[in-house]
């Protein structure tokens, strides 16, 4: 079944050109990707028209890297920021997302931790490393406070130097065994298990572990209103292009109900 003709202002668009545009918007159907797209050149299209009626000038910039922008692209900028202005965000409407979401505004939890590495790759030396670390264990067990020492001569880590400590981590860190076993350790505790990851067995010592704590209005008052700011920019292009969308003439492709992006 043959698709039928996609026309803005009685210009048909091109079915390689919609085509071409597809790749870059993947859809659950070949049809709802050549439609994505569709929509996505009419967009630039009608952006790039009322560019040239207002007669935008605009040098490309560079967005990364060693890469400039396209002429076009830095057209459409150039509009935009001067049609849509990014809004300035209040003391007052900072402050309430700032309440609304104290639960999210936290600095992680920070913990600290040390640990001797009886090293031993997957199924080679296992046995070898895990006597060793249990004759260890068995000895902190009667003096913890050996613990550092051990490290410095038995570990297999780099840590060693410092008698095994780890320094400051947050979540997600260190291998999840490790984790694991240190969210169940009280500050000061010695780990009475070994516990094994890829490079051997451990045995482990959490020094100390710090809350996670709301974070200051202060410190992330910028963010906030970059990101409420940077929110209702989003919208206010929506709108703009909504607008151009409505004054079109446009056949063979639904743009009604759409939520416009930058093109």
């Amino acid at each position: 079944m043959a698709r039928p003709k996609i026309k803005l202002n009685g210009v048909a668009l091109p079915p390689q050109m919609i085509a071409a545009e597809a790749q870059h918007h993947p859809g659950r159907t070949p049809a709802a990707a050549f439609q994505a797209a569709a929509r996505a050149l009419i967009v630039r299209t009608l952006l790039l028209e009322e560019a040239a009626r207002q007669e935008v000038k605009a040098a490309p910039g560079w967005i990364g890297t060693g890469k400039r922008e396209m002429a076009e692209e830095a057209q459409i900028r150039q509009l935009l920021e001067s049609r849509v202005p990014v809004p300035e965000v209040g003391e007052e409407a900072c402050l309430s997302y700032y309440e609304e979401r104290s639960d999210h505004l936290r600095a992680p939890e920070l913990f600290e931790a040390s640990h001797i590495l009886f090293a031993a790759a997957p199924g080679e030396g296992e046995a070898d490393a895990r006597a060793k670390a249990t004759a260890a264990l068995v000895e902190l067990a009667a003096q913890p406070k050996q613990f550092d020492a051990l490290a410095r001569a038995l570990s297999d880590c780099p840590s060693k130097s410092g008698g095994g400590r780890l320094g400051q981590l947050v979540p997600g860190q260190i291998a999840p065994e490790l984790e694991a076993a240190l969210s169940q350790l009280q500050p000061g505790d010695i780990g009475r298990e070994l516990v094994k990851s890829r490079w051997g067995f451990h045995i482990i010592r959490l020094d100390a572990r710090m809350t996670s704590e709301r974070l200051p209005f202060a410190y992330v008052r910028e963010k906030i209103a970059a990101h409420l700011g940077e929110r209702q920019w989003r919208r206010d292009v929506a709108a703009f292009i909504e607008g151009l969308v409505a004054c079109a003439e446009i056949e063979g492709v639904d743009m009604a109900g759409k939520e416009f992006a930058k093109a």
